[in-house]
C-alpha cells in the first residue's frame, strides 16, 4: 500500500467558480445519494487527498506521529429509517457505535475515540436518556472506546443519531476501497441477509421463533477481528447498504467491473430456512444481497494471498462470492446471469 502524500502534496485547491452547486440552470436534478455527493459535495473536498474524493467511507488523517495515523468515519442513524421506533435506546446507542466500528474494522483500524450528536425529540424523558448512556457504557467497554465530544439538541422531527469515530492504524496501513484489481477474488465475512430479515421479522412479515435474525438487525458485530487477514486485502469496505452495492463500490473506486455468483452467498440456518420457504430462489437470493444492514466485510484478494488471508480470519467465515474484472457489474445465478432491480439500499 502506498503512504500517504507528502505535506507539501495536501494543500487544497481553490473552490471552482463553477462549482455544481452554483450551476442551477440547465442542471438535473440527482439521481441518488451517490449521484449528490459526487456532484454537490465532493468539489467541497477541494482536492484533499485524505478525502479520497469521498470514493471510500472514510477518511486518513496523516502522519500524526511516526507510528500511527488517524482513521475517521461517520454515520447517522434516524428513527423510522435505521431502527424502529419500538427499540429499546440501549440497543440503539450500540447500534449506532457499532456501524461505525463496521466502517473501521473494513479499514484495518483499532478504535480509540468518538464524537457524538444526538437530536433528542422533545418527549425524551430521563429514563429513556439515562437507558441510552447505559447501552453506550456497554459498548465502550467491550470496545475500549471514549466519548470524546459532540452536541445534543432537541428537535421536533423523529431522534437522530450521529457518531464520528476514530482509530489508529500503521502509516500506510489503510485499506481503501480503491486498490482492487481485474483478477481479485471478493471474499466476505460472516453471512449475507440476516439483517434484512431481522428487519422483516420485526415487521411482521414472517415468524422468527428464537429472535436470532431480529438480534443480527438490531445489535450488528463489527468484524474488527479481521484486522490482520485484511493487511493480505487490495481493498475492503463494510457490507451496510447490500453486498452488490457495497461490493460494487469497491469496483467503481478501483476501476474494475465485477461478477458475483449468488449461489455461494453464505447463509445462516435462519436465513437458510427462509429461503427454502421461496419460490423465486434467484429473487430470493438477490433480495438477501441487496437488503442492507449486515455489517460484514466485503474485500478484494489476490488469489495468490488468499491462503494468508484465511490463515488470519479466526472464527469468522471467510467466503468467496465472486471476482473483481474488467467489464462491468455482472451477478448471476447458478451460470445465468440476473439483472437485479436495485443494488442495495439509497438514501
Amino acid at each position: 500500500m502506498s503512504r500517504s502524500p507528502s505535506p507539501s502534496s495536501r494543500a487544497p485547491k481553490p473552490v471552482s467558480s463553477t462549482a455544481p452547486w452554483m450551476e442551477s440552470r440547465g442542471m438535473s436534478e440527482p439521481v441518488d445519494e451517490f449521484d449528490w455527493i459526487a456532484r454537490l459535495l465532493r468539489p467541497l473536498t477541494r482536492g484533499a487527498p485524505e478525502a479520497f474524493d469521498l470514493l471510500d467511507d472514510a477518511a486518513l488523517i496523516p502522519e500524526i506521529d511516526e507510528a500511527n495515523q488517524i482513521v475517521v468515519t461517520s454515520d447517522c442513524l434516524v428513527e423510522g429509517v435505521h431502527f424502529l421506533a419500538s427499540d429499546r435506546p440501549d440497543m440503539v446507542a450500540r447500534k449506532l457505535l457499532r456501524v461505525n466500528l463496521s466502517d473501521l474494522a473494513a479499514k484495518g483500524a483499532v478504535p480509540f475515540g468518538y464524537l457524538m450528536t444526538v437530536a433528542w425529540p422533545r418527549d425524551a424523558d430521563w429514563r429513556r436518556r439515562q437507558m441510552f448512556a447505559k447501552g453506550l457504557a456497554t459498548d465502550q467497554g467491550a470496545f475500549g472506546l471514549s466519548l470524546l465530544g459532540g452536541d445534543t439538541v432537541s428537535t421536533p422531527g423523529p431522534w437522530t443519531l450521529s457518531a464520528t469515530m476514530m482509530g489508529r492504524v500503521d502509516p500506510g496501513g489503510m485499506v481503501r476501497r480503491g486498490g482492487g484489481k481485474p483478477g481479485d477474488l471478493l471474499v466476505v465475512s460472516g453471512m449475507i441477509g440476516d439483517g434484512w430479515l431481522g428487519l422483516k421479522a420485526l415487521q411482521g412479515e414472517f415468524t422468527e421463533p428464537d429472535s436470532y435474525l431480529v438480534r443480527r438487525y438490531q445489535l450488528p458485530e463489527p468484524r474488527l477481528g479481521w484486522r490482520v487477514a485484511l493487511r493480505h486485502a487490495s481493498a475492503a469496505a463494510d457490507v451496510s447498504d447490500g453486498l452488490l452495492a457495497d461490493a460494487g463500490h469497491i469496483a467503481t473506486a478501483s476501476g474494475c467491473g465485477l461478477e458475483i455468483e449468488l449461489e455461494r452467498l453464505p447463509l445462516s440456518p435462519a436465513a437458510a430456512r427462509w429461503l427454502e420457504r421461496q419460490e423465486d430462489q434467484a429473487g430470493a437470493r438477490i433480495a438477501l444481497a441487496t437488503g442492507g444492514d449486515d455489517y460484514e466485510i466485503v474485500c478484494a484478494v489476490a488469489p495468490q494471498a488468499l491462503e494468508a488471508f484465511q490463515a488470519e480470519v479466526g472464527a469468522v467465515p471467510a467466503t468467496v462470492v465472486g471476482r473483481l474484472t474488467e467489464g462491468e457489474q455482472t451477478t448471476r445465478f447458478q451460470g445465468e446471469v440476473v439483472t437485479p432491480d436495485r443494488l442495495g439500499w439509497s438514501h
